[in-house]
């Protein structure tokens, strides 16, 4: 499965990249203000332009090597951000270069555009600001550069957006069609120092990855094939995860977004957790990713070794981890030993049987036979006089199971009851490991009529 481009925005303090970032997913995300260097970390999320999704970056404003001053906290703040841009740089699929219209060409302009000709991503030279004709006129001026035509625009207003993303997202990769026949790709991931490479090792049998007591030893998403069973699956080892106020600057920050990247293209989610330290909230936050993107999830407790048993270890063990995770209690629990390739064949088989129930197709009538049972145990709510009501239910998809229910109203559809109906489904039909997406759709009087 590809994952989305990522689009980098680049450029010297205070020339609005954050702005541009607001404008491009459409939402308040990044902190605007007038002051330089406010945006201090890279910030990334999802954007849609005529039906095409990819992953936003906004950096750090990149300062010259001329314009930073030596040796005060300041000049170690802007160099800083300066690595983080250029890490992003490496990354980005496309990127765009901000300039502003109203200061004009600066040195700072000029060395970074020095970095940026040294891409193998397509660069697009942005005029921010240009929010009259005289801008608009000055703009040509950025030609001095030497990365091409300059294209005028105002992130503030959103003038002259539209056929600069045109034109980015027409040199994307294709969309490819995909088959349900395509090799399982199994993302193993986590926070930083769990076993997440012991435990690529242990199944492969052999050492082909990185192992290592420092956290971030693995920097890049790494694609392992292996046949398992006779059958092909594709492993793929990423950096350490950490929560987005958490993460350390520079290298462990930049590896977070490709493990994203590689969770994206994943089928199956391993999250792996550390026995010792046991379930915590930034793991809590890595699932949220994983949830983020529809993926089957497999909650791994490597280190099970390192930890002294009593009678009802585990399952006193497994209650604390469902707890923390009372949000996925689908998820399957899986308990292995990477170091000692203690339970590594459990881990596999149930992750493969998790991408097999996000394949699941639930039978229209026997859907249909669970929404009435579920309805006739517990009523559905009620607003006034009106009840909200279920009509019918039917199956649109899956990867993961999609399901539609038409109803009176959809906004009479509280988010308990919806856990509701979920459960009763996966009475069922265990969909062990899979999240399920429910849409309401509200029919009209003449249809219920009918």
């Amino acid at each position: 499965m590809a994952s989305k481009p990522i689009v980098a925005i680049v450029g010297r303090p205070n020339v609005g990249k954050s702005t541009l970032f607001n404008r491009l997913v459409g939402e308040r995300l990044a902190i605007v203000s007038e002051t330089a260097g406010t945006t201090r970390d890279r910030l990334y999320a999802d954007a849609d332009f005529a039906g095409r999704e990819f992953t936003v970056v906004d950096t750090g404003g990149i300062v010259g090597e001329r314009e930073a001053v030596a040796e005060n906290d300041t000049s170690k703040f802007f160099a800083l951000a300066r690595a983080q841009a250029k890490l992003a740089i490496d990354e980005a699929d496309a990127i765009l270069f901000l300039t502003d219209a109203e200061a004009g060409v600066l040195p700072g302009d000029y060395e970074i555009a020095e970095i940026l000709r040294k891409s193998d991503a397509p660069v697009y030279l942005i005029v921010n600001k240009a929010d009259n004709d005289k801008r608009i006129a000055d703009a040509v001026e950025f030609f001095e550069l030497g990365l091409g035509e300059p294209n005028p625009i105002s992130a503030l207003h959103g003038t002259g957006l539209g056929d600069l993303l045109e034109e980015i997202i027409s040199e994307f990769p294709p969309l490819s069609d995909e088959s349900e026949t395509e090799i399982p790709q199994i993302a193993i991931v986590g926070r930083p120092n769990v076993g997440k490479s012991s435990l690529l090792n242990a199944i492969l049998g052999q050492e082909r990855a990185i192992v290592s007591e420092i956290p971030g030893t693995t920097r890049d998403a790494l694609d392992t094939e292996v046949l398992w069973r006779g059958e092909p699956v594709t492993l793929i080892d990423t950096a350490g995860i950490r929560r987005r106020g958490k993460i350390e600057p520079g290298i462990e920050k930049f590896s977070s977004l490709r493990a994203l990247k590689a969770i994206q293209r994943a089928d199956v989610v391993l999250l792996v957790l550390d026995a010792v330290d046991g379930p915590t909230s930034q793991d809590a936050h890595v699932i949220a990713y994983a949830l983020e993107e529809n993926k089957g999830i497999v909650l791994v407790v490597n280190k099970w070794d390192t930890v002294e048993k009593e009678t009802d270890t585990m399952r006193r063990y497994e209650e604390r981890v469902r707890q923390t995770f009372n949000f996925v209690p689908y998820a399957p629990i899986v308990f292995c030993s990477a170091k000692f390739r203690e339970r590594i064949p459990a881990v596999m088989d149930t992750a493969l049987r998790v991408r097999q129930e996000l394949r699941v197709r639930v039978p229209t009538g026997e859907l249909n036979e669970i929404v009435r049972e579920a309805v006739a145990q517990h009523s559905p709510p009620t607003h006034g006089k009106t009840q909200l009501k279920f009509y019918y239910a039917t199956q649109v998809g899956t990867i993961p199971p999609t399901f539609v229910l038409f109803v009176n109203r959809k906004d009479m559809v509280h988010f308990s009851y919806q856990r509701y109906l979920e459960n009763k489904i996966r009475e069922r039909f265990k969909l062990t490991g899979a999240p399920i997406r429910m849409i309401f759709r509200a029919r009209r009087k003449r249809e219920e009529a009918g």
